[in-house]
């Protein structure tokens, strides 16, 4: 009976780490109005231990982190969603130079208002990895308040 607990105990032990691994990055958002009529939209990604991100401009097309904006009458999108520059290493295997953050990122998206308060829904598409393996490609949305 003793080692059945054992093993059960163990092996929650063990799906729980894994567990906590697989969703690596946790996200924050808002926006800051700038005027009456415009407003920044913030996306913070913020990465456990030594997982990174790859940024939107990785030449690597499912590697990149990518953002879609509902489409609304409410406001408009004004540029691209912008980043910090990113970290930029050379990968041998791949032959392709890596940029991507470690830690947090915050991106950012100009809009402008048609209405006082808006909701913006936004998705991002995203890559993460680590020194020794990459996670498959995660999907979050955002319903971002604006008033």
């Amino acid at each position: 009976m003793k080692k059945l607990v054992l093993i059960f105990t163990l092996t929650m032990i063990g799906c729980t780490a894994f567990a906590q691994l697989e969703k690596p990055v946790t996200w924050a958002y808002f926006a800051k109005r700038i005027n009456k009529t415009e407003a920044i939209l913030c996306m913070k990604a913020t990465m456990q231990g030594n997982w990174h991100m790859y940024s939107q401009s990785i030449k690597s097309v499912p590697m990149q982190a990518k953002f879609s904006f509902s489409p609304s009458k409410d406001y408009t999108l004004i540029g691209k969603t912008i980043e910090p520059k990113p970290i930029s290493k050379y990968d041998k295997n791949l032959k392709l130079d890596l940029t991507y953050f470690e830690k947090q990122v915050v991106f950012q998206q100009r809009i402008k208002l048609a209405k006082t308060s808006t909701v913006v829904k936004t998705k991002v598409e995203f890559v993460v990895c680590n020194d020794k393996s990459c996670l498959p490609a995660d999907e979050v949305t955002f319903s971002i308040p604006v008033r």
